[in-house]
C-alpha cells in the first residue's frame, strides 16, 4: 500500500493544455480518475479509473460514491471549468474540504458574479441580462457603445463580441445567443459595458478563506470585435501584480470563495483595475505551466493539496518570465502546411516547447464562423528573464514557424 494521499481528479482533460496538471499532481499524489473516455497518455499518473458520462451530474455523483468505498480519498479535484459544480457537489457527499457548491454556482453565472461584485464594491462592468434583440438593443442605449455581448455561463470566449455601431447588434446579438444555446446551466445572454483597456489574469490560492496572488498573467488578444485569445506572457518580478492584487483578492472574497486555485480575469481602465471574472480553476491555455516556468509555484499541486485541507506551498523558487503564443492561420480553410526550422529549434535552449493541435487536412475555422478551438493549429512556448525578452524571442520564434491554409470554395 502508498503511504501517499489519494486524491479524486474529476475529467482530466486533453494531453496537451492540461497534461502538465495531471502529471504534477501524481508526482506528489497517488490518483484516481473520473473521466469520459478510457484512460490512454493518463495511465502512467493514476492507480485507478471510472469512465462515466461527465454531462450527467448524477451519474457523476453515483460514480463517484463508488470510487470513495475502494479508496480512502483525502479530497477531489478538478481544473475542468465545465465540472466545477458537480466536482463541488461530490466533495460535499463525500465529507471532503470543497468551496460550496452554491458558490461554484456563482462563479460559473457571469450575471451572479457581477452582482456579488457590486454588492461588495468590487470594481466591475456594468451589465445588463437581455432576453431579447429588443432587450439588447435597450441595453446598449442605457450602457452605450462601444458594449460587449456575452453568453451569461460559458468560456473560452466563445460567443463573446464587442459591438461598436447600432447596425452590428442583430448578428452579435445571434451570436452571443448561439454560444449562449450551448451551456447547461444558463443560456441567457448579457450586455456589458466595454471595459477599454489592456487585459490581464491574476492566478491566486485561496487557504481557508485567505487569498494570495501568485503571479499576473498579461494576455494578448486576436484581432476584434472578438476575444479569443492569441497569447500570454508571465514574468515573476512583474511590477504589476502588486497593483491589480487587491482587486483580484476582492472579487474572491466577494464570491465566497474558501479555497483553491483561481484564474482572475480583469482589465486596467485609466489605470484601475475592473474584474471581468473569477474562473474557480488553473488557467487554460498552460498559464499554470507558464506560472511554474516564471516562478516555480505548482498550482496544479497546490490545487490537490488544497483540496485535501491542505496548506499549499507557495514559496517562489525561480524568478524568470515566459510566454506562450496561439497559432492561428490568416484565414479559414484546409490546413495544408504546418512546420517550424528544424536547425532553429534544435538550437535555441529558449524555445521550450512547439505543440501542433491539428494535422494537415483538418479544416482550420477563425471566428465568426468557429472558435478557439476549431482555429487554432498549435503553439509555442519560450522562456526568458523579462517580459521584454520573452516577447522578443516569441516575435523571433514566429518568424522560424509555418501555418498555411487553403480556402475552400
Amino acid at each position: 500500500m502508498s503511504a501517499r494521499p489519494l486524491v479524486l481528479v474529476v475529467s482530466p482533460g486533453d494531453e496537451t493544455y492540461r497534461g502538465y496538471c495531471l502529471e504534477q499532481v501524481a508526482a506528489a499524489y497517488d490518483v484516481v480518475l473520473l473521466t469520459g473516455t478510457e484512460p490512454s497518455w493518463e495511465k502512467p499518473f493514476i492507480v485507478d479509473h471510472t469512465v462515466v458520462d461527465l454531462s450527467d451530474p448524477a451519474a457523476l455523483l453515483a460514480s463517484g460514491r463508488a470510487l470513495a468505498e475502494h479508496h480512502d480519498l483525502a479530497g477531489v479535484v478538478t481544473w475542468d471549468e465545465w465540472h466545477l459544480v458537480p466536482t463541488a457537489r461530490l466533495a460535499r457527499a463525500l465529507s471532503l474540504p470543497s468551496t460550496s457548491v452554491e458558490v461554484m454556482r456563482a462563479c460559473r453565472n457571469k450575471a451572479t458574479a457581477r452582482a456579488l461584485f457590486a454588492h461588495h464594491g468590487v470594481p466591475t462592468a456594468a451589465s445588463i441580462r437581455a432576453r431579447t434583440l429588443l432587450e439588447a438593443d435597450l441595453a446598449t442605449m442605457t450602457l452605450g457603445l462601444p458594449a460587449v455581448i456575452k453568453p451569461a455561463a460559458f468560456a473560452g470566449s466563445i460567443g463573446v463580441i464587442r459591438v461598436d455601431r447600432p447596425e452590428e447588434l442583430p448578428a452579435a446579438f445571434a451570436f452571443a445567443s448561439a454560444g449562449a444555446s450551448r451551456s447547461r446551466e444558463d443560456t441567457g445572454v448579457l450586455v456589458e459595458e466595454y471595459l477599454d483597456g489592456p487585459e490581464f489574469s491574476v492566478e491566486c490560492v485561496t487557504h481557508r478563506g485567505v487569498t494570495m496572488a501568485v503571479a499576473v498573467t498579461r494576455k494578448h488578444l486576436g484581432p476584434a470585435p472578438y476575444f479569443d485569445e492569441a497569447g500570454h506572457t508571465v514574468d515573476a518580478a512583474d511590477p504589476l501584480l502588486a497593483q491589480v492584487a487587491p482587486a483580484a483578492t476582492a472579487a474572491v472574497k466577494a464570491l465566497g470563495i474558501t479555497d483553491g486555485v483561481q484564474h482572475v480575469e480583469l482589465r486596467l481602465v485609466d489605470g484601475r483595475p475592473r474584474l471581468i471574472e473569477v474562473n474557480a480553476r488553473i488557467g487554460g491555455d498552460m498559464i499554470g505551466h507558464l506560472v511554474r516556468l516564471a516562478t516555480g509555484i505548482d498550482l496544479p499541486r497546490a490545487a490537490a493539496d488544497l483540496a485535501c485541507g491542505r496548506a499549499p506551498d507557495l514559496t517562489p523558487t525561480r524568478s524568470g518570465a515566459a510566454g506562450i503564443r496561439m497559432l492561428y492561420p490568416d484565414t479559414s480553410g484546409t490546413l495544408t502546411a504546418r512546420h517550424i526550422n528544424q536547425p532553429f529549434a534544435a538550437h535555441t535552449p529558449w524555445l521550450r516547447q512547439v505543440q501542433w493541435t491539428r494535422e494537415i487536412g483538418d479544416e482550420l475555422v477563425l471566428s465568426p464562423d468557429g472558435n478557439l478551438f476549431t482555429a487554432r493549429a498549435g503553439f509555442y512556448i519560450v522562456t526568458g528573464r523579462t517580459t521584454a525578452e520573452v516577447t522578443e524571442r516569441l516575435d523571433t520564434a514566429a518568424d522560424e514557424i509555418t501555418v498555411t491554409t487553403r480556402e475552400d470554395r
